[in-house]
């Protein structure tokens, strides 16, 4: 059974078709996902007019309406960044730059728009800084109403100051699929969870 939906927001700096390891790593969390009755779908925002700015429509051209709405229609968001230069890559930051204008946008019971919604991160690099992109994404996503699974984050960094990327490996390290999978399975489990008893309102 398939109940429940998951879009992934691949931020890598390059546009398709340049191969991808963020869009790679964000393609093993939507396997894993699905093997939970997630359906799940993908977009990489480099392919996109994405307009900087903290409005929900920054005006002609802005692609970003458009995203969001794929944002609001999912249950469960993940959020592909590299590392670059140990932090998050330009377009992740974009991202949740444009995500702050929810932090004002409600349902219709009153709650903030984003509430009984799960997020995960995942990460790829060749630098270290890994646990500070996930801590900076989740701190971000929580902020905007998100709720973080336990454990959901998921990474592969490579040698320091070398040149192979996650998409160059003939196969994933069985810890870091051991935690992919994790991260998409609790990540099905809470979303599951806010969808049959969602957060209250104020005044519940």
């Amino acid at each position: 059974m398939t109940d429940l939906s998951a879009v992934a927001l691949v931020c890598s700096l390059n546009p398709s078709p340049t191969p991808s390891s963020s869009e790679l790593m964000a393609s093993h969390v939507l396997a894993e996902l699905e093997k939970h009755g997630v359906s799940t779908s993908s977009v990489r925002v480099a392919d996109h007019d994405v307009k900087p700015g903290v409005q929900i429509d920054m005006g002609q051209g802005d692609h970003w309406p458009a995203l969001r709405q794929r944002v609001l229609s999912a249950d469960i968001l993940v959020l592909a960044t590299p590392i670059w230069m140990g932090h998050p890559a330009s377009i992740a930051q974009r991202v949740v730059e444009r995500l702050d204008a929810d932090l004002a946008e409600t349902d219709d019971r009153g709650r903030p728009i984003m509430y009984d919604k799960a997020a995960i991160v995942a990460v790829v690099g060749n630098e270290d800084g890994a646990h500070k992109v996930i801590a900076d994404m989740t701190q971000a996503l929580s902020d905007i109403g998100f709720s973080i699974p336990a454990q959901g984050g998921t990474y592969w960094v490579g040698e320091a100051m070398q040149s192979v990327d996650y998409k160059d490996l003939d196969e994933v390290p069985a810890p870091v699929a051991s935690t992919t999978a994790g991260a998409a399975r609790n990540a099905a489990h809470l979303a599951r969870l806010l969808r049959a008893e969602p957060y209250p309102t104020a005044g519940e």
